[in-house]
């Protein structure tokens, strides 16, 4: 089994390096790659390339402008050559060496997707509005597709690139959460749900998702749960 670990990277000059460090250093129960797709980066990312790029398990993929996250990682998909794949943002709001954890239950035969599902407590989440606006998105998600997951808007989502590539995710920025987990709902997968540890930045340390991005999950959602068999 290989894993291609996707890192969609847009404006985070202060992290990359730790992150593509942290992701590297774990010690995976297979072969990984790490395909990094910079997003049109304008503060001085991109010039760290040429030392990341000198590791073989890394692949680098420059887009030529901004896009959004979903259009990212739908081009990371395109060039991984791994059998499953997992989204890992370069925040370091993760941690990569959680990841060995979602693995095993697919090496167990138990599950075919795996999310890492987060806790919010006072010391990994920056405010209140934003917990809700997760839960609210997460609560429609159970009520259109009568199931329960416990967060929808995980960044840790793992699945066989195959199936990832079949979804055909169109959402260009942080909707594609929500169709990921639409269209894998309605296809009647139910993820398999691993805790994981979880430290929301802030607004001054980059912190990119709005209500907005919100609204746009839950309408998302219910395009999917409403949408005709083709």
């Amino acid at each position: 089994m290989k894993l291609s670990i996707l890192m969609p990277v847009y404006n985070e000059l202060a992290t990359l390096q730790t992150a593509v460090k942290d992701v590297l250093s774990v010690n995976y129960p297979c072969e990984i790659e790490l395909v990094i797709v910079d997003d049109g980066s304008t503060d001085g990312t991109r010039a760290l390339y040429a030392d990341i790029e000198t590791d073989p398990q890394v692949r680098v993929q420059l887009q030529p402008s901004n896009a959004g996250k979903g259009a990212a990682i739908r081009a990371a998909a395109e060039i991984a050559t791994g059998d499953y794949v997992i989204i890992c943002d370069a925040d370091l709001e993760y941690r990569p060496n959680e990841i060995p954890g979602l693995l095993q239950p697919v090496l167990d035969g138990e599950a075919t997707v795996v999310y890492g599902t987060r806790t919010f407590g006072s010391h990994n989440a920056y405010s209140y509005l934003y917990v809700l606006g997760n839960r609210g998105v997460t609560l429609a998600a159970n009520v259109l597709f009568n199931c329960y997951i416990s967060d929808l808007e995980t960044c840790f989502k793992l699945m066989p690139r195959d199936l990832y590539r079949s979804l055909d995710i169109r959402s260009a920025g942080f909707g594609m959460e929500a169709e990921v987990t639409g269209k894998i709902l309605r296809r009647g997968l139910r993820p398999y749900e691993v805790p994981i540890t979880y430290r929301a930045r802030s607004r001054e340390e980059g912190k990119k998702l709005t209500w907005r991005d919100g609204v746009e999950a839950i309408w998302i959602l219910l395009r999917e749960r409403t949408r005709r068999v083709a």
